[in-house]
């Protein structure tokens, strides 16, 4: 049985699929990567918290790497998810990088007595998952050295994948999906004993913990037909991961034409399709402690 988290996800069993979707992101994330790293002084302290399987920490590293090195710190709540990461990071590094993995709950009060002073600290796609938003990203700020940053990624647009009409079940499947994600999303987020709601944007939130120059950008991925093999791939994982999270929300005929599309026998099956496609849109939000 994988180790469990506050939203009680089994993250254990999604390394296979976090690297996949790492792999074809791999530019997005050195593009973020080499913007947040040249705000920086030399030799800086990257912390990313949530590490996952380390895709992003990989090019922090990389990008430290360029410059004048530095000490990338991981931090993740799950063992399994932070032995990953770390050899990840460490076979990318070359040695030219200073890696520190912290087993450590992001949510937790004590996190900045663990872990160095950050220049940057990272979180992506992890506050939502604590049980008071707001106050974790407020306990983040306190591992950020004065003068340094806190960025998050908590979504932008979305992810399309896709057509809009897929000639299984009635048109417009994608945006019952999508719908369906969100209530159990809202769910998943209710469930968490404790849970406390956040009724503010991103930025706001930031602005709430106390940071300054508040500002955010978007980024683009986008992979247009045909996509390679490693895509195609990837697309599958995310049509695989979404509709799992959204079937109990889906009506008995869209839940059925979801069989039939991740079903590699059938005709309709997607990963077969010429014209699926990968466009996301994830936006930083970041924020400098004074």
């Amino acid at each position: 049985m994988g180790t469990h988290t506050h939203d009680d996800y089994d993250w254990v069993s999604k390394i296979a699929y976090m690297r996949r979707g790492a792999a074809i992101h791999t530019a997005w994330q050195r593009d973020i990567a080499d913007r947040l790293v040249g705000m920086l002084r030399p030799g800086a302290t990257v912390i990313d918290v949530g590490s996952g399987a380390g895709g992003m920490a990989a090019q922090f590293a990389l990008a430290l790497g360029a410059q004048s090195g530095g000490h990338v710190v991981l931090v993740d709540a799950v063992p399994e998810l932070l032995t990953a990461a770390g050899e990840l990071v460490r076979a990318t590094s070359d040695g030219k990088i200073n890696v520190t993995t912290v087993l450590a709950d992001a949510a937790g009060t004590t996190l900045a007595e663990l872990v160095p002073a950050a220049d940057l600290v990272w979180a992506s796609f992890v506050v939502h998952h604590l049980r008071d938003q707001q106050e974790g990203i407020t306990n983040l700020t306190r591992v950020v050295a004065p003068g340094g940053w806190l960025a998050l990624t908590e979504g932008g647009l979305g992810t399309q994948c896709v057509p809009w009409d897929l000639g299984v079940g009635a048109p417009g499947l994608i945006d019952r999906i999508q719908a369906a994600r969100k209530q159990w999303f809202a769910q998943m987020r209710a469930d968490i004993p404790g849970s406390t709601r956040l009724t503010v944007g991103w930025t706001k939130a930031l602005s709430n913990a106390g940071l300054s120059d508040i500002t955010s950008f978007t980024s683009v991925v986008d992979y247009p037909p045909p996509v390679t093999d490693d895509v195609r791939a990837a697309i599958v994982d995310w049509f695989t991961h979404i509709t799992s999270v959204a079937m109990d929300h889906l009506a008995t005929d869209d839940q059925q034409a979801v069989n039939r599309l991740l079903d590699p026998a059938d005709t309709a099956y997607i990963g077969s399709r010429d014209d699926v496609f990968y466009l996301a849109a994830d936006t930083v939000n970041l924020g400098r402690r004074p």
